[in-house]
């Protein structure tokens, strides 16, 4: 099987123990490419440094809406300069994240997220978007910059907002989640999402898929990803990793 894990966090310190080690490890479970998504200024230069030292893993920059509350003007242009890396290969994880009351207050993480989108306009770079509980104003920011494209990363919207992505180029990703028993909204996207708009991700450490919940999540599970995408869209297992890595290597414009 040749899969593509395009949203998987090495640069968390779940990996502190064994990062290297288990990146190591993924051509021979057959991963052919990760992408690792920076979500403050220091992942993002983690990031940045994994892509430099394993050929199969490539890097995104940028600040994730949990951790932006001291974002500025030299942080845009931090990632400015972190993006002229040639593994960088978009901006994120940005977005909205209204579900932890601690975070930025909603006014605060729409300044950032435009300011995010509009440095990717300028680079020319696609955006990864996290996207919890800010559906409405997520696709407002989107509809505000109609020259950027993207994709929403663990996808968790309705079938409506799916449809008016799709109209508006940008494509979705999902996660473990769809293994879980309560991933029926999910299932009905993928079931009506065209197969070129689908791209499959792990967020390691996080949202370890059945039957490996409660273990931490890596890129070798990505597996399990493609499987039920495959029983949703009556494919062989092997073409739905086949296309969905093709889908990632076309969005982040990686020729290998």
């Amino acid at each position: 099987m040749r899969l593509f894990d395009t949203h998987a966090h090495y640069d968390s310190g779940a990996f502190n123990a064994d990062r290297l080690e288990v990146l190591a490890s993924m051509p021979g479970q057959g991963v052919e490419l990760i992408l690792n998504p920076g979500c403050d200024l220091d992942s993002s230069r983690t990031a940045v440094e994994l892509a430099e030292r394993f050929p199969f893993v490539y890097a995104a920059v940028g600040v994730h809406p949990s951790d932006c509350g001291g974002f500025s003007q030299d942080a845009v242009d931090s990632l400015r300069a972190l993006a002229g890396h040639p593994k960088v290969k978009a901006v994120g994880e940005i977005g909205l994240d209204y579900y932890w009351k601690e975070n930025p207050a909603h006014d605060f993480q729409k300044r950032v997220f435009h300011a995010q989108m509009e440095l990717a306009e300028e680079l020319g770079l696609p955006v990864i978007v996290h996207d919890r509980e800010a559906h409405r104003d997520c696709l407002e920011a989107v509809k505000a910059h109609p020259n950027i494209t993207g994709v929403y990363h663990c996808y968790s919207g309705s079938l409506e907002d799916a449809k008016t992505l799709v109209k508006l180029g940008w494509t979705l990703s999902f996660t473990g989640v769809v293994t879980y028993k309560n991933a029926r909204k999910s299932l009905e996207v993928i079931q009506w999402l065209p197969m070129d708009r689908i791209m499959i991700e792990t967020d390691s450490p996080y949202l370890t898929p059945e039957p490996f919940r409660g273990k931490r999540n890596d890129s070798g599970k990505v597996y399990r990803v493609a499987e039920v995408i495959a029983q949703v869209k009556g494919l062989d297992t092997e073409e739905a990793a086949r296309i969905t890595l093709e889908n990632g290597k076309r969005f982040f414009g990686i020729e290998v």
